[in-house]
C-alpha cells in the first residue's frame, strides 16, 4: 500500500483532540523523569515516535515497563516485562483518570512506590468532551511524515544530533543539531547554555501560532539569519520565539510536501554552518 494522503487539520474540532493527547502524553512523560537517570538537555524526559503513535521506551524498573499513546487506535496501553498488559480506550476522559488507572496497574503488578512520578495532582480533571479517535489517527499519520522526514535529515549531518523526540510539555517533536562548538563565556559544563544548537521541530499549534506548523530556531540566534531568504510560504518570526516557521496548511499546498521539507531544513542548516560556526557570536544573549 502507498503512504496515505496527509490530512487537511483544518477541522474546528482538532484543537480539542489535540489537547486531550498532550496532556495525555504528560502522563507518559511523568513516568520518564521519575525513572530515569538525567541525560544531557533533558533527553530522558522525551518521548519517542512510534508506529502507531507515541512511546515511552523500555523504562527499566522492576519489573521493567513500556507506556505507549496509541494514536490510531485511541489507546493508552502499558506493558510490562513479566508479560502483563493493560489498554485502556481513550475518549476523552480526564488525564488524572488515565494516570490514576495506570498507577493502579503497575503498582498491581509489582512496581515499588518509589517509582511513581511526583506531581500527579497536578493532571488535569477536566474531561476533554469532543475528542475525536478519526482526529487522533490524523495526528498519527502527520507524526509518522514528519519523523521519517526528521530522520532522512539527521541521516546526512556528521556531527551530533538528538534523538527525535516529543515534548511532553509543549507537544512539539523535534530533532536538534550539535555541532560540537561552545559558547563563549558560558559555563562549558551547563551543556543547556553552552552549546551551540539548531532545533528542527514540528507542533500542532500553541497559544502564540495557533495552527500546526514547523519552526527552524538556533542558539545562539544569529543576527544574519532574518536577513536570509527563505521560500514562499515561510517567514522568520519574532514574537515569542526567533525562528522560521513554516505552516502545515501552506506544505500540504506543495506538490511534493517532503521534499519542500527537506529542501527548507537542509538551506537552513547550511546556513547555521556558515553563520555559527567558526565565527565570533552572534545575538548571544537572544
Amino acid at each position: 500500500m502507498g503512504r496515505p494522503d496527509l490530512p487537511q487539520l483544518d477541522n474546528t474540532d482538532f484543537g480539542l483532540t489535540r489537547d486531550a493527547l498532550h496532556e495525555y502524553s504528560r502522563v507518559l512523560g511523568a513516568w520518564l523523569k521519575s525513572s530515569r537517570s538525567k541525560r544531557k538537555h533533558w533527553w530522558h524526559a522525551s518521548l519517542r515516535p512510534a508506529l502507531t503513535g507515541l512511546t515511552s521506551g523500555v523504562i527499566h524498573a522492576d519489573p521493567d515497563f513500556e507506556l505507549t499513546l496509541n494514536l490510531r487506535q485511541s489507546q493508552f496501553c502499558v506493558q510490562t516485562s513479566t508479560g502483563e498488559e493493560f489498554r485502556v480506550s481513550l475518549q476523552g476522559q480526564p488525564a488524572s483518570e488515565i494516570a490514576r488507572l495506570v498507577s493502579d496497574f503497575l503498582l498491581g503488578n509489582g512496581l515499588a512506590q518509589h517509582y511513581l512520578p511526583d506531581g500527579a495532582s497536578h493532571y488535569s480533571a477536566n474531561a476533554h468532551t469532543g475528542y475525536s479517535a478519526e482526529h487522533a489517527y490524523d495526528l498519527a499519520l502527520v507524526l509518522n511524515f514528519v519523523s521519517a522526514a526528521m530522520e532522512e535529515l539527521r541521516a546526512g549531518i556528521h556531527e551530533e544530533t538528538s534523538p527525535i523526540q516529543l515534548w511532553p510539555h509543549h507537544f512539539d517533536l523535534s530533532m536538534v543539531w550539535l555541532p560540537g562548538e561552545k559558547i563563549p563565556g558560558q559555563d562549558p559544563l551547563d551543556e543547556e547554555y553552552s552549546d551551540k544548537q539548531m532545533n528542527f521541530g514540528f507542533t500542532f499549534g500553541d497559544s502564540g501560532i495557533p495552527e500546526p506548523y514547523f519552526y527552524v530556531s538556533a542558539y545562539p540566534f544569529p543576527d544574519a539569519f532574518p536577513g536570509l531568504d527563505l521560500p514562499v510560504g515561510t517567514n522568520w518570526q519574532s514574537d515569542s520565539f526567533s525562528g522560521a516557521v513554516l505552516t502545515y496548511k501552506t506544505l500540504l499546498e506543495s506538490k511534493d510536501p517532503r521534499g519542500y521539507l527537506l529542501d527548507l531544513w537542509n538551506s537552513l542548516l547550511s546556513a547555521g554552518r556558515v553563520h555559527m560556526l567558526h565565527a565570533a557570536d552572534e545575538g548571544a544573549g537572544q
